[in-house]
């Protein structure tokens, strides 16, 4: 029997389609048609903008008829309505002022910093490796060191767990204030904290060819190997799980964009080297040749941070009315109703105390991650580990460290909740920030670090070794290939471990480009 025998022009009946909740409403109108919306991306982003509309209207003391009440499902449509919602400026600012609600007292805040994980007891460890490494320095015409220098590092390391949890839940909170959008903006920045200051204080040692095998190891690490992990455990239970297609199909242009530009300064390199005569000056031949990579450098590092600012605008502020700072309406429906469950949880700490906190996070991680390369530098000095899987492989793994142990904890906590039977549901969305983490440091830490070191008079360019940008070339290629359909699952995680693990196996023979090197060591370094 069909859909028309059973309905008439004074009955009302609710139909579901599959899983979903797209609604069929009939009005007493015989002639009107059914009208169907198999949008859910609208049908959950209207819910939650009738939510925000009803705390608006119950603020004002009056209820729009035309907003259905929480038991109500929302239209499949909108309707027409007198509360519209708010732009991206005056909804971000309510959010993140609380207005209308109560606000978390700086006392409570306090107390919710310090008893919001059992690592915080690791704080401890802050001022025992700043003592180690101070107490080697102070005796460094010591034959021998009072503390090894790999205990110093394992100090360091141990150390930054808890700055680096410290950020992670500071990241949470903020996102309760700014929202899904902006609140991952701002962990994937604060993901990148380490590595900056690492990439910072090589610059100002002026190892230029270590630094510049770091970016690579820094970009490769959290393009291949953090992400495959997290497709790997994530995808576990599920086909696939999804990505954001909006930040997604950006993504592909843009790391593919940051990884060319290495591939220019390096085409233009070995084409004025082959048409330089033999009998030619090498002092004068490689001053003409680093004066123009420089040039080069400077300019493209300037048009690429253009490119991540205007990119990080197209994806927090598309185009269209009231979709700044929030999910668009094609967004995966569990990604949706993760921004809801956001706009609805309360908050811990309080939006400033929130900033001081990350602020005095990121003060003690910076000294504590120095204390780090330099423990670690004297380790590789006494070892015969090529300086290229050093800076390649073994300095960005040690720079997650923290991280990676605060990621095997709660791998051991979840599995353990699994065996005793507290079965939590999978994530239907995958964790894909540690991509944004490779592209923001390529689109804008490296060219920061060179327009840094061309006002502290330090030569860094975007000349990298062949071998560096050959890797980094496929490892975008085929990032690109297991992201381009906005979906992942456990074995394409896989492939890019394994891809990672390959390069880890190569870099450890690869003695690197003595051209490089000598190009970079012509130019002067000064404070």
């Amino acid at each position: 029997m069909s859909d028309t025998n059973l309905l008439n022009g004074s009955e009302k009946g609710l139909y579901r389609r599959r899983s979903t909740s797209f609604l069929r409403q009939i009005g007493s109108d015989p002639g009107k048609g059914i009208s169907i919306d198999f949008d859910t991306g609208r049908d959950i982003r209207l819910q939650i903008l009738n939510q925000e509309r009803q705390e608006q209207a119950a603020e004002e003391g009056h209820h729009s008829a035309s907003i259905p009440s929480p038991s109500s499902p929302p239209s499949a449509r909108p309707r027409p309505s007198p509360l519209t919602g708010k732009d991206g400026s005056d909804w971000f600012k309510e959010r993140f002022m609380r207005e209308g609600k109560r606000q978390i007292t700086v006392l409570e805040s306090l107390k919710a910093i310090a008893t919001s994980s059992w690592l915080n007891i690791l704080y401890v460890f802050i001022p025992i490796s700043w003592a180690f490494h101070f107490t080697n320095h102070q005796n460094a015409e010591e034959p021998e060191e009072i503390w090894p220098f790999t205990v110093t590092f394992a100090m360091s390391v141990i150390a930054l767990v808890p700055l680096e949890r410290a950020l992670e839940y500071g990241g949470d909170q903020i996102s309760l204030y700014c929202g899904k959008e902006l609140g991952d903006f701002i962990i994937v920045t604060l993901n990148n904290v380490v590595e900056a200051t690492l990439a910072i204080i090589l610059l100002v040692k002026c190892e230029l060819r270590l630094l510049q095998s770091t970016v690579v190891g820094v970009i490769l690490l959290h393009l291949l190997f953090v992400p495959g992990i997290a497709f790997i455990i994530g995808g576990a239970k599920l086909i696939y799980q999804s990505l954001n297609p909006h930040s997604a199909q950006l993504n592909h242009i843009l790391l593919l964009m940051g990884v060319l530009t290495l591939l220019l300064p390096t085409a233009l390199f070995t084409t004025l080297e082959d048409s330089n005569a033999v009998g030619t000056a090498s002092s004068t031949s490689t001053d003409s040749i680093r004066a123009t990579v420089l040039m080069i450098s400077h300019g493209s590092s300037i048009i690429l941070l253009v490119v991540y600012t205007y990119s990080r605008i197209f994806l927090y502020n598309p185009p269209g009315d009231g979709n700044a700072f929030r999910p668009l309406p094609d967004a995966p429906t569990a990604l949706l109703e993760e921004e809801r469950a956001l706009l609805h949880e309360e908050p811990e700490v309080n939006q400033w105390v929130c900033i001081v906190y990350l602020l005095a996070t990121i003060a003690f991680m910076a000294p504590t991650a120095e204390w780090l390369v330099d423990s670690i530098e004297i380790v590789r000095s006494s070892s015969q580990i090529q300086q290229e899987w050093f800076g390649l492989i073994l300095l960005p793994l040690s720079s997650y460290a923290a991280d990676a142990i605060l990621a095997l904890g709660y791998f051991i906590r979840t599995t353990a909740q699994y065996i005793l039977g507290w079965k939590r549901p999978p994530t239907r969305v995958a964790k894909a920030r540690s991509i944004d983490v490779s592209i923001q440091f390529n689109l804008f830490w490296l060219p920061f670090l060179i327009l840094l070191g061309w006002w502290s008079n330090r030569p860094m360019t975007l000349l990298f070794d062949t071998f560096e940008v050959s890797i980094l070339i496929g490892a975008c290629f085929l990032v690109n290939f297991v992201t381009a359909d906005a979906k992942t699952n456990w074995a394409e995680g896989a492939t890019m471990v394994s891809f990672y693990i390959m390069i880890a196996l190569t870099a450890w023979f690869y003695t690197g480009d003595a051209r490089i090197t000598t190009i970079l060591s012509s130019g002067q370094c000064s404070e």
